[in-house]
């Protein structure tokens, strides 16, 4: 066949000459390589054949079109070069090789004495935590490849093989097919210190977050700040963003912190931040760790005392105490279930009549109101919060009918379920927290009031209750409010978000009572001249009578007919009436503006 005049396809100069003449080539072969501003362009055959003549040599310029090579094509062999050596798609050559290598010391199977030293604490890796929080497939991660901002003090290759990920795995993924962002600090790699890439990495993910509206989720166990870090010219790195980067997500979207084992330093300043904390209770957590506290001439403090879990439990830095990291992780994916879900389909309810039996017929009796939220919402939906503080006040998430709400409810066990300091910071916070989220209240009310006396009033009880009121006043979700039996004074009204009116829907059960202070109060109040002419018998006979008159005028019925609440309702139709109350509010919800926070 005759030859054919390969040419070149671009100026430049020729570095390399593979064939010669004589050579049998296959269709797709290098002939000849031209190196144009530094990119090397192969000069390849059409066909199959036989190279007739080499017309460059190397170092020789070229210019477009210029003679190359000649090729006498070969007859019957006329493959193409994707058929006449196929590429094998398994194989992995050396640069895509190092980089699974540097990936698989990620892994926990590469960091096997690490995974040993953890088991042994009866603790799951960071990332098994992560397997169990997000879909399967969905995680994406952020600067795994990093290591440990000390290269002027350890060999590369030992931060690689020590320090994967600078010991804080940031990531986007999915949980139950939502998007979220993930900072998770790994306690096996220098004890879950933040350091000067780990900050960078975590700054990313906070910023990511706050752009694009990602919940997010933080593992914060850890020892806080790292002073080890070389690679750097800071002097104190009061300069990172990270901090303020977390508070600004605050009400912006949802946040979830996991604390457990030690949790120091700036590691317990951003779990701090976030509006939902849930603790292990083998978990230490504070503003300062051993070294912080001995630095500052405090003492010798073993790491397990600094901040124990069930300290934590009972002041309300712990929103939900929990035993271990697989029950920490189911919280976390069922407080964002409610908060980024607020509607789906609802399981069958239990049977509403127990209900009618809850409060006792005895007006002085003592009962536990969590069953009437248990019965109330749907079955295991109910998250309860800060169930060891303030606990006059119960505070929980739940779903009644798929719809998520807030159930703020008094506890008549406690103080008879009157509203103390702690109390109403717990109820206040809560009310926040559910605007924030734009999640309806449910108000179960319970209360003889506030706290009153003198040393109610040395816990500073008038900015808290201020606070409460101030709360409540401008929430923009909608209220229902459903008295169950005391409904006396501010407290109530507290309960009610301001006003007995204010709610969507007020109802009353039954067993309600109303007045603007308690019975045996307002008696001793108004009728002390009349009481105090009396003796013995007569005086307390005299004065049932009186509390039995304020009771009949107060009672649920004759509140609803001045038409002070909406409705007395059957407690078995309670959650009929809750949720055709928050079909009337609808989904719509005005603007949030900024309140005042008076404590």
């Amino acid at each position: 066949m005759t030859p054919e005049e390969i040419t070149a396809p671009t100026a430049g100069v020729v570095v390399d000459v593979p064939v010669a003449p004589g050579d049998r080539v296959a269709a797709g072969a290098v002939l000849v390589v031209i190196e144009v501003m530094k990119m090397h362009h192969p000069v390849t055959a059409d066909r199959a054949g036989e190279v007739v003549r080499i017309a460059v040599a190397v170092d020789d310029e070229t210019a477009r079109g210029d003679v190359v090579a000649v090729l006498r094509p070969v007859d019957g062999d006329d493959t193409r070069a994707a058929e006449a050596g196929e590429i094998d798609p398994d194989h992995v050559r050396a640069d895509l090789a190092e980089v699974h290598e540097r990936h698989r010391l990620l892994t926990d199977a590469a960091r096997p004495d690490a995974v040993a030293r953890r088991r042994g604490r009866g603790r799951r890796t960071t990332r098994e935590n992560l397997a169990d929080l997000v879909d399967e497939g969905t995680l994406v991660e952020y600067g795994g490849l990093v290591v440990a901002a000390q290269r002027r003090r350890r060999p590369l290759d030992d931060l690689v093989a020590r320090t994967p990920a600078d010991g804080v795995v940031t990531a986007t993924a999915r949980v139950d097919g939502r998007r979220v962002a993930v900072v998770a600090y790994d306690d096996t790699v220098l004890a879950g210190t933040q350091g000067l890439l780990g900050h960078r990495k975590t700054d990313r993910l906070l910023t990511l977050a706050l752009e694009h509206s990602l919940p997010l989720v933080l593992f914060a166990e850890g020892g806080g700040g790292r002073p080890g870090d070389t690679d750097s010219t800071a002097v104190a790195s009061l300069d990172v963003a990270t901090f303020a980067l977390m508070a600004q997500l605050s009400g912006r979207v949802p946040t979830v912190a996991i604390a457990a084992g030690y949790c120091f330093a700036g590691n317990a300043a951003l779990a701090g931040c976030a509006e939902l904390l849930v603790g292990t209770r083998d978990l230490s957590l504070g503003m300062g760790g051993p070294a912080m506290i001995s630095g500052g001439g405090l003492g010798r403090v073993a790491p397990e005392d600094v901040g124990p879990a069930a300290v934590h439990a009972a002041t309300g830095v712990l929103d939900v105490l929990v035993d271990d990291e697989a029950a920490a992780t189911a919280v976390a994916r069922h407080y964002l279930s409610l908060v980024t879900r607020p509607h789906q389909d609802g399981p069958e309810p239990h049977d509403q009549r127990p209900l009618r039996h809850v409060v006792p017929e005895d007006r002085l009796r003592v009962y536990d109101v969590r069953p009437v939220l248990e019965r109330l919402t749907d079955p295991s939906s109910v998250l309860e919060l800060r169930a060891e503080d303030g606990v006059g006040v119960v505070t929980a998430f739940a779903r009644i009918g798929g719809r998520a709400v807030g159930v703020l409810a008094n506890d008549p066990r406690r103080l008879g379920g009157a509203i103390d300091g702690p109390g109403a910071d717990k109820a206040a916070r809560f009310l926040a927290l559910c605007d924030a989220r734009g999640l309806p209240v449910v108000s179960l009310c319970d209360t003889p009031g506030f706290m009153v006396g003198p040393e109610a009033e040395r816990t500073a009880t008038v900015r808290r209750f201020g606070r409460l009121f101030t709360v409540g006043a401008n929430l923009r979700v909608p209220v229902v409010l459903v008295v169950l039996r005391k409904a006396y004074g501010l407290g109530a009204m507290a309960m009610a978000g301001g006003s007995v009116h204010r709610p969507v829907l007020g109802v009353a059960w039954p067993t309600a009572e109303f007045g603007g202070m308690g019975l045996e109060g307002a008696v001793a109040l108004g009728y002390s001249a009349e009481l105090e002419a009396l003796s013995g018998e007569a005086r307390q006979r005299r004065h049932d009578e009186l509390v039995a008159e304020l009771y009949e005028r107060g009672k649920g019925l004759s509140t609803a007919t001045a038409f002070e609440i909406d409705d007395v309702v059957d407690p078995a139709d309670t959650r009929v009436a809750v949720l055709g109350a928050l079909d009337t509010a609808g989904d719509d919800l005005p603007p949030r503006h900024p309140v005042a926070d008076v404590w």
